[in-house]
């Protein structure tokens, strides 16, 4: 890949990075409850989702995914499916903290592989994202030259971008919010926000085609 080439890789992605998703909504909810460090295993929950789909499509099977409506629309209500349930779930959590006598106590945080799978299927469930790789991926892939190389240095920088924005921007955005958590109120209403947020980004999915 030439540098030329691979700065407009940079740049793209950057901006698809940034664009609002389940990924960020996903990243700033475990940065709040879980603290800014720990949200790095959701984020490489959904880097791990993010080379799943470039093996896919550099597998050929996500054109099969493009071509195909009804592979398409089971994986696409699914997808949409799992972001509802985990709204609904974030809107009717308990306060993880606990206030008696004015002293708050706060329990064990949730564990890191629980993080990362959910980060996996948050990605791995949206089939837009293998649908959009189809179209992304082969600007930057010369097939007269070896692909393998191509598609380590692509998946390597997508990788590294998104880790950055998610960590850098999303996360360290949230922690602005993560005051709120002091108090069952304020774990509540965020509790209800993220879940609303949640539910909205499963809306769109199904209902946007």
């Amino acid at each position: 890949m030439s540098l030329s080439l691979w700065f407009t890789l940079l740049g793209a992605g950057v901006i698809i990075s940034l664009t609002p998703g389940a990924g960020a909504v996903n990243t700033m909810a475990n940065a709040i409850a879980s603290g800014w460090r720990r949200a790095i295993w959701g984020i490489l929950g959904q880097q791990a989702a993010l080379v799943i789909h470039v093996a896919i499509v550099a597998a050929g099977l996500g054109a099969i995914v493009a071509a195909s409506p009804v592979v398409f629309e089971v994986i696409r209500y699914t997808g949409a499916a799992y972001l509802i349930y985990l709204g609904v779930r974030q809107i009717l959590a308990r306060p993880t903290v606990v206030e008696v006598d004015g002293v708050v106590a706060v329990p064990m945080r949730e564990g890191a592989w629980s993080m990362f799978r959910r980060g996996l299927l948050v990605n791995l469930t949206n089939p837009k994202a293998i649908v959009f790789f189809v179209a992304f991926v082969p600007s930057f892939i010369r097939p007269e030259q070896p692909l393998l190389p191509q598609y380590a240095v692509l998946t390597a920088t997508v990788v590294a971008i998104d880790i950055v924005v998610m960590w850098g921007f999303f996360a360290t955005a949230a922690r602005g919010l993560a005051r709120l958590t002091a108090r069952p109120s304020g774990q509540r209403l965020l509790n209800r926000i993220f879940g609303v947020l949640f539910i909205g980004v499963g809306v769109l999915l199904a209902v946007v085609h």
